[in-house]
């Protein structure tokens, strides 16, 4: 059988980590959109207004929400404002874990990591996905329905790099949350999935990110486009034997033992 392309129809999503025209967590919400969902889709600055009315005047039921997740009590305000907005919440995409716009990170190796940048870091990705996976699981419960998709990254999961424990440790950290929410969960219809998307052409993708994705398999980066199909997938009511999975997208860059490999 193959998914219809309305087949989120009458469903409610919601995407954090939304406000990048040009990122991952916009090209989610626009794909969950084009099956038929209507779509809250929030960021921590009013940029995210401007996505909403991108969706609105393609036709789509949206609503935009401003509010720092790594602020005690956010993630609820959020869900309920979700449930406000649709009535239901069948959908939760977790993409929110980037510094917020305007923000620096400068890297440090591990003995230089202080305790501030470690909490940061670990808040930033992983206490937050936690925080909405959590009050969105309490209202799916109700209907006994609903797919939480995590986004994750191939660093700390499969990889690493220099200069952020704290970013792969969080990232790492989301797998088990996966997993074990999935477990928890799996009798009652609510499936926890993960992806991990490596060098993706977002709209902040770096120079030397962008010189990384030309070095893997597929020689470029990915597109937010080609992480949003494996969100829509996970997300789809056909996919409701799959839960506690981690899909990898990252052009076949962690395949390659040998860094000298050639086609």
């Amino acid at each position: 059988m193959v998914a219809s392309s309305n087949a989120l129809a009458g469903q409610v999503a919601l995407v954090t980590g939304a406000g990048n025209e040009l990122g991952i967590g916009f090209a989610i919400a626009a794909a969950l959109a084009a099956a038929g969902a209507d779509v809250v889709v929030s960021s921590t600055t009013d940029r995210i207004l401007n996505r909403a009315s991108e969706l609105q005047a393609l036709g789509v039921r949206s609503l935009g929400v401003v509010g720092d997740l790594m602020q005690p009590g956010v993630a609820d305000d959020l869900v309920r404002a979700t449930i406000e907005f649709g009535g239901r919440l069948d959908i939760c995409v977790n993409n929110a874990g980037m510094i917020a716009v305007g923000g620096t990170v400068t890297a440090a190796p591990v003995d230089e990591t202080t305790d501030q940048r470690w909490h940061d870091g670990i808040e930033r990705s992983l206490t937050t996905c936690f925080a909405v996976t959590r009050a969105a699981i309490a209202v799916m419960r109700e209907r006994s329905y609903g797919r939480i998709i995590n986004i994750g990254s191939t660093s700390g999961s499969l990889q690493a790099f220099t200069g952020d424990v704290a970013y792969h440790a969080a990232k790492a950290g989301m797998q088990g949350l996966t997993r074990a929410a999935a477990l928890e969960v799996a009798s009652i219809g609510i499936t926890v999935n993960a992806v991990a998307p490596g060098w993706i052409k977002s709209g902040s993708q770096p120079q030397g990110e962008h010189k990384a994705g030309t070095l893997t398999p597929m020689r470029r980066s990915g597109t937010p486009a080609e992480v949003a199909v494996a969100v829509r997938f996970l997300a789809d009511p056909m996919a409701s034997y799959i839960t506690g999975q981690l899909l990898v997208i990252d052009g076949g860059n962690s395949l390659p033992e040998d860094r000298g490999w050639q086609p």
